[in-house]
């Protein structure tokens, strides 16, 4: 990681809560609360005025829902990583902020020191998902391979997008993959893109679990 904390803006209707997540944050020297927001439209215009690293956000809150502000930050290209903070264990919910294009999705009554761990992870490019939930979301997503049109080919893929594939798999935000494979952000979303219509997959969490099922992160 680099010398400067990653900036992290938490977006929730409850102070009480906000509060004591700031505190945590502000007992690591590696991650900075940057701003925050009491509702989802305000959370959404700050969020486009700072581009932190990290976007904390609740799923359920008045006016606009979590998933809407997550929808139209994607909208917006916003690079943040944007990570899901909520009560709700439902399998629709987490599958439904996932496929928005959510980086992770955390629970409210995990461990402080666990989800410090979490924001750790999702800082250096991770994606995070609350332990119970990880089986719960391989169920569903096989659950729903028979409602795809089309299975997906990897053999369809050119070989930068089967490289970029693999490193979805092991977690690698965009800018990590670009790193690695010493090219531009852009052109990385751009192969991402193109591997997720190809496969007929709708979000970077189907392809790294759908790929670890397969056992083509070890191949």
């Amino acid at each position: 990681m680099s010398d400067t904390p990653a900036s992290i803006l938490l977006i929730d209707d409850h102070p009480l809560l906000r509060k004591g997540i700031k505190q945590l944050i502000e007992m690591e020297p590696d991650l900075e609360v940057a701003g925050e927001a009491s509702n989802a439209t305000d959370g959404v215009r700050i969020a486009l005025e700072l581009e932190p690293d990290l976007i904390l956000m609740d799923l359920n809150m008045p006016d606009v829902s979590g998933i809407e502000a997550l929808r139209q930050l994607r909208a917006h290209n916003i690079s943040s990583r944007i990570i899901m903070f909520t009560v709700s264990d439902q399998q629709d919910d987490v599958v439904e902020a996932l496929r928005a294009g959510a980086d992770g999705y955390l629970l409210k009554d995990m461990e402080p020191e666990d989800m410090i761990k979490q924001l750790h992870q999702a800082a250096v490019g991770k994606l995070v998902i609350s332990e119970r939930l990880t089986s719960l979301l391989a169920d569903a997503l096989r659950n729903n391979k028979s409602q795809q049109p089309a299975r997906p080919d990897f053999d369809s893929l050119t070989p930068r997008e089967k490289d970029i594939l693999k490193l979805i798999a092991e977690g690698l935000s965009n800018k990590m993959i670009g790193r690695k494979l010493d090219i531009s952000d852009g052109t990385v979303k751009v192969h991402v893109k193109h591997l997720l219509k190809k496969l007929n997959l709708r979000s970077r969490v189907e392809v790294a679990v759908w790929a670890v099922e397969e056992g083509l992160h070890k191949s």
